[in-house]
This record gives C-alpha cells, sequence and structure tokens, in this order.
C-alpha cells in the first residue's frame, strides 16, 4: 500500500502524536494497520499525561484506540480491502495493546450486507473481539456514495460483481438508487447488535451507560 509505505518513510503520524503529547491533548486513533504498535511509547505517555475532558474522565485514559473491521475474514478482506493490513494482523496488534494495557475496541463498520452481517460471521466477529478482550463495539451499516470509479459504490458494487454476482440482485433491491439501507434493515441491525452485546459482553459504546446505536440510527 502507497500510504503506508509513505508513513513507514516519513512518520507523519508519529509527528502528530508528538505534537499531542506536547500540548497534552487526549487522543483517539481509529485505524486498520498494526503500524500503530511503532507509536506506543508516545500512547502510552499520552494516555497518563494527557489532560482528560470533564465528560470523558470516567476513562481514566488519554489514549483510546479503535480498530476498524468490516471482516475478521482475511478472504473477504482481500477482496473488499485489497490495500489494508489483513484483519489476522490487525487481530494481533489490538490483542498487543490490550496486553499492554491500552483502552481498545473495535470500530466494527461498515458490515456488508450477506457477507459480513450474517449470523456465522457476527458470531465470529464478536468471538474474535471477546477473545482478545476489546472493551467496546461500535458497530454501523454500510453507506455507499457516488458512481465515479473511485466512489464507494462504484467499488463495493464491483466487488461484489466480482466475487458474488449471485448477491448482485440483492443489493440493487436493498440499496436501489439510495445511499443508505433501508429503515427496516437498520432497526433489524439494532436489535441484533444488542442481543450480541449482551451473549457476549462487550458494550456498544465507549463511556458506560452510552449507546452508540441509537444516537447513530436517530
Amino acid at each position: 500500500d502507497p500510504y503506508l509505505r509513505f508513513e513507514k518513510g516519513e512518520k507523519l503520524t508519529r509527528g502528530m502524536l508528538e505534537l499531542i503529547l506536547k500540548y497534552k491533548f487526549p487522543v483517539h486513533m481509529i485505524t486498520k494497520s498494526d503500524l500503530i504498535l511503532r507509536d506506543m511509547d508516545l500512547l502510552e505517555r499520552i494516555a497518563t499525561e494527557a489532560v482528560i475532558p470533564k465528560h470523558v474522565s470516567a476513562l481514566k485514559t488519554g489514549t483510546i484506540i479503535s480498530f476498524s473491521f468490516s471482516t475478521v475474514d482475511d478472504a473477504v478482506c482481500k477482496q473488499f480491502e485489497p490495500g489494508a493490513t489483513l484483519t489476522s494482523i490487525r487481530l494481533a496488534a489490538a490483542e498487543t495493546l490490550v496486553k499492554n494495557g491500552f483502552l481498545v475496541g473495535i470500530s466494527m463498520m461498515p458490515l456488508l450486507p450477506y457477507i459480513s452481517d450474517t449470523t456465522v460471521s457476527l458470531n465470529q466477529m464478536f468471538a474474535e473481539f471477546r477473545r482478545i478482550r476489546v472493551k467496546y463495539i461500535l458497530p454501523a451499516t454500510i453507506t455507499l456514495f457516488g458512481n465515479a470509479a473511485a466512489d464507494s459504490r462504484t467499488q463495493v458494487f464491483r466487488a461484489i460483481q466480482k466475487h458474488y454476482p449471485e448477491l448482485l440482485p440483492k443489493y440493487e433491491k436493498l440499496l436501489g438508487k439510495n445511499d443508505y439501507l433501508p429503515i427496516h434493515y437498520n432497526l433489524a441491525f439494532m436489535a441484533k447488535m444488542e442481543e450480541m452485546s449482551r451473549e457476549y459482553g462487550i458494550k456498544l459504546s465507549i463511556l458506560e451507560g452510552q449507546n452508540q446505536l441509537h444516537s447513530h440510527f436517530k
């Protein structure tokens, strides 16, 4: 991935973290890459030295790290995220950070209809996230924009056509010309996430007592 190679060479993220540390800001990192392990030293210092706003003081840390997943299946990852770090490597990086005492969670989005939103796939994902002891999961459905070559809608439909042609009519029916999934899908999704949150004992928010799903789908 050219962006990853650029970051490895130029260390722009590390430079930004140094600046954040200097001025004692907290940070929430959202990433698909294990390169975050390179900057553990800075993230550890931010965790203890940052001035934490009162409304999130209960977290007792200046560093929050969310790993982004649409699937935990490496084969599906290669189909839809060909330039991204494999999900198995992301899971290992997340586990390392958890073991080093960081507040780590999952940005489980966007889930792919009929592929990674199935009961089998969701159980696999939640089981993996529970295994590595993440503190929260922030799930969301997919949103697709645009018809240009680089737009998300074009790229996802291209991947569906190539790898799951039998699902193309379902995607066309589900989305039509809309960017967002229909409300009945989102309501069923909300209910499923809350059910799995209870089953696996992983909360759906970073802060206790706040349900991100309800605010997301208002």
